[in-house]
């Protein structure tokens, strides 16, 4: 699952190691993690269970999260701030709280997470859906076998 239970930690991400993106970031977070504040988990690992961790795989895919060893969850942007900041990035995430900065980039990071599959080359006919001639993207679901599937949900 990616993860190792027996370390202390400051703070645990979750994240699709699908996403090509998401695992080139995280790949430079490791790196700069040289203190072990974070606790990485890829959602997308074939032993990941999303029912051990209290949310569904479908959830988990919508969006990044994070939780504190309080067990607290933070999503979104939120998730980005406390990571750069694990890995000595404070001052500068301190920016990203300024009020125009912070609106903007959880703006963005919205239509980024809605979009995400199809950005990063990943939308095809079993993950993605044409709903009223757009393509929108469907979040996905793993099945008993951690295989993706398309969600059925209507919007």
């Amino acid at each position: 699952m990616s993860t190792n239970n027996a370390t202390p930690y400051e703070f645990e991400v979750f994240y699709d190691g699908g996403c090509p993106l998401c695992v080139r970031e995280i790949g430079m977070l490791r790196r700069w993690d040289r203190r072990g504040k974070i606790r990485f988990t890829d959602i997308d690992a074939k032993d990941f269970n999303a029912a051990e961790v209290g949310k569904s795989y479908e959830e988990l895919m919508k969006q990044i999260y994070g939780r504190l060893p309080d067990g607290t969850w933070i999503q979104g942007v939120e998730v980005f701030r406390r990571l750069y900041t694990a890995v000595g990035f404070g001052p500068i995430v301190f920016l990203s709280r300024l009020p125009v900065i912070s609106q903007g980039l959880d703006l963005g990071y919205v239509l980024f997470a809605k979009n995400r599959l199809k950005l990063t080359g990943r939308c095809n006919t079993e993950t993605c859906a044409v709903k009223n001639g757009s393509t929108t993207v469907e979040p996905l679901t793993k099945t008993s076998s951690s295989t993706p599937r398309v969600n059925a949900t209507k919007q």
